[in-house]
């Protein structure tokens, strides 16, 4: 912290009047955080102040969207390839359900799972370990910001059982159609039901990053600068920077939303709209000002959910290589950069809106900009791997499958960077294809990497290796299987969102591909059970796990397993070293821990 003695030093120290207050400011955030230990079930385990049993309970809630989101894609599989189906409890799905299929599942994945876990799951356990803070800095907000996400799953699963069913808009809810409550069915109650959801959403994450910049900025232990973070906090730091910048507009758009559907304004719904005969009483709204205003969110929630999981893979690769990370300063820049050209890169997904060509261009060009720092993560990551002593442990196996998921859907990004390209492509299964494989998968590979990388220090148990190798193979393989085709399906023309391909001609002979698509979605999500079964049956009869299983060099892994209520026993840590200190020359082990005094020359 500013204003500490020099490390192996003691004495008094003269600090300037400046230093004096913010270490005072800095005390009186720790202390606003203190807190006894709970002793009754609900203060322990429901309503809890804990940062950790908070990051849990964000993570169980996590688990449970993602079941829901994996449901409801499954029966847009089937409907796809069995479109007369009748299924037992659904019946046959008609193509307004097939949309509300496919507007929910777009929205809990998104938010619920991709934003969730990564951030709020992982990001509140973990953070406050790693910087040697006994919590986050503001534990009542934290309990805050949990239970009101908790209250918008809620409400957005309350959606599927009002009159009328969910929204069909899809995830990006577009007006006019979902600012007409007469539109179609689900537009009415589901779609209030809907911005309601996402808008106490939005609050819970603007709670949550203000905590965790605060927790960054005012709580590091003595030693812990900000170049001696590990990399999954400065992805933790520079997320909830990018939350507190782009949910405020998402919030302010929802409400915009909200009052051109029940206060009769204008906002977003044009004049001289006429919706099933009948002429709306509406004018001079811009349906383009909503787009603008979702994706200036939309496009930083891109980096709000794979910032994380980079932030994952970077720690398990140099942990499982036995080397330090290539490049520390370039890949902590690189995450600021991401960070910061996420904001100036919107406009790509309206190329075809009408924007002015010139327009177009900047938005192309900053677009292929943001792909250097991504380059830059990418050879570093390679750099790290190369020469090092691999050890295939299963978290190792999700952090390489997390690097070649991100390639291979990064690939497709320079395409659509282009507007006339993406005149072509957009509305077609290619963008599914990329936006699954660079924010969808590939941060679940980063929620599975951490899982089994963190899973001992938070249960104090080991996962079983053979399920989670084999849950790790079925995943990677089948995730290939069903969105690689995609790409040559959106190649041959076949538009994304229709519910009906019987009917269509040209889409006849692409029908096989979808049946393939299906089948490899049916395998890889059965294999997900493998890892739902490791999961409960090692928190209970797994191996009982050691302190620092996988020698590890970060400050989780100094305290007992699971860790004490206050992280540290009452001993705040004292920081010595950065984060990736493998095989330092002449020291005794090939590993030397960030608490370590310094005996050996570090990298």
């Amino acid at each position: 912290m500013d204003g500490s003695a020099p490390e192996g030093k003691t004495g008094t120290v003269n600090r300037p009047h400046g230093a004096h207050r913010k270490m005072t400011e800095a005390h009186a955030v720790t202390e606003a955080h203190a807190h006894a230990a709970p002793t009754g079930f609900i203060r322990k385990y429901i309503f809890s102040l804990d940062h950790k049993v908070i990051g849990i309970q964000y993570y169980f809630l996590a688990l449970v969207a993602v079941f829901v989101g994996m449901f409801l894609s499954l029966l847009m599989r089937i409907h796809l390839v069995y479109p007369g189906v009748n299924l037992p409890l659904v019946g046959e799905i008609k193509p307004e359900t097939y949309l509300t299929l496919l507007t929910m599942h777009g929205t809990i994945m998104v938010f619920f799972v991709l934003t969730t876990a990564p951030q709020s799951g992982f990001g509140n356990y973990f953070l406050p370990i790693q910087i040697g803070a006994p919590d986050m800095a503001f534990p009542v907000l934290n309990m805050l910001s949990f239970w009101t996400t908790f209250l918008s799953f809620m409400v957005m699963l309350a959606a599927f059982f009002v009159e009328g069913g969910a929204p069909l808009s899809g995830w990006t809810q577009y007006p006019p159609l979902s600012a007409i409550p007469s539109a179609g069915p689900g537009q009415g109650l589901g779609m209030d039901l809907w911005i309601i959801s996402i808008a106490l959403f939005c609050g819970a994450s603007l709670m949550g990053a203000l905590n965790f910049i605060t927790t960054v900025l005012d709580m590091r232990a003595k030693g812990m600068t900000m170049m001696r973070m590990p990399l999954t906090c400065w992805a933790w730091f520079v997320t909830a920077i990018l939350a507190l910048l782009a949910f405020g507009v998402l919030l302010a758009g929802g409400i915009l939303l909200l009052l051109d559907r029940n206060a009769g304004t204008s906002f977003f719904v044009p004049g001289g709209l006429v919706v099933n005969g009948q002429l709306i009483k509406h004018q001079g709204g811009s349906p383009l000002l909503w787009q603008h205003l979702f994706w200036f969110f939309g496009h930083p929630e891109v980096y709000i959910a794979i910032l994380p999981g980079m932030g994952v893979a970077s720690q398990l690769l140099s942990t499982f290589s036995r080397k330090p990370i290539f490049g520390y300063k370039a890949m902590v820049y690189a995450i600021m950069a991401i960070g910061g050209l996420g904001f100036l890169v919107w406009g790509h997904h309206m190329f075809m809106s009408g924007m002015d060509p010139r327009s177009a261009f900047a938005f192309s060009v900053m677009t292929m900009a943001i792909g250097v720092p991504s380059a830059i993560k990418t050879f570093n990551w390679l750099g790290t791997i190369w020469r090092g002593r691999v050890r295939f442990a299963t978290p190792m196996l999700f952090a390489v499958g997390f690097v070649s998921l991100f390639v291979s859907g990064g690939l497709s990004g320079p395409f659509l960077a282009q507007p006339q390209l993406d005149n072509y492509l957009h509305d077609t299964y290619y963008v599914v294809a990329h936006f699954h494989l660079i924010m969808g998968v590939a941060a679940i590979f980063g929620i599975f990497a951490g899982t089994y990388y963190w899973f001992p220090k938070m249960f104090g148990r080991m996962m079983n290796t053979t399920l989670g190798q084999a849950h790790f193979w079925f995943t990677f393989i089948g995730t290939y299987a069903i969105f690689m085709p995609m790409h040559y399906l959106g190649m041959a023309g076949h538009p994304r969102r229709y519910a009906q391909l019987d009917v269509v001609q040209f889409l006849h002979p692409l029908i096989p591909v979808q049946k393939f698509i299906t089948y490899a979605a049916f395998i890889t999500i059965a294999a997900q059970f493998l890892f739902v079964f490791n999961f409960f049956w090692s928190m209970w009869k797994g191996k009982k796990a050691e302190i620092n299983p996988w020698e590890a060099t970060t400050l989780e892994w100094t305290v007992p397993s699971p860790p004490p209520h206050d992280n540290f026993d009452g001993k705040t840590p004292v920081v010595h070293h950065g984060p990736y200190e493998y095989s330092v020359p002449g020291a005794a082990k090939d590993y030397t821990m960030q608490t370590e005094e310094a005996a050996v020359p570090a990298h």
